[in-house]
């Protein structure tokens, strides 16, 4: 199984993230906030990576170590269909909102 598959098939707080977060050593919270920004820079034009890492204030080091977790460049087309559910075409809101609901901050 994909790390994509764990990250969309576990529920409360994704212990996938927080696992992939302790080893890049950044908080769950900020890889969460780094895979949607990746979802969200990979449907615009120009660098995915840059532009994920100027989003996040995250090294461009860090954002391509997530890419590679979560399954390549290929994986971050399906994070953006999935992750974007009010099909606004900006995941990132839709994320920041789940992250609420897993932390009990709504």
């Amino acid at each position: 199984m994909s790390i994509f598959d764990s990250l969309m098939g576990s529920s409360g707080t994704h212990p996938t993230v927080a696992n992939m977060a302790e080893k890049l050593g950044i908080s769950p919270e900020m890889a969460e906030k780094a895979i949607a920004a990746l979802a969200k820079a990979h449907q615009q034009p120009g660098d995915t990576v840059e532009s994920a890492a100027g989003a996040t204030g995250l090294s461009t080091t860090i954002i391509q170590q997530i890419v590679e977790q979560i399954g390549g460049e290929g994986s971050l087309t399906e994070f953006a269909n999935i992750l974007d559910k009010d099909g606004d075409g900006n995941p990132l809101n839709d994320v920041m909102d789940m992250a609420k609901g897993f932390f009990g901050k709504k």
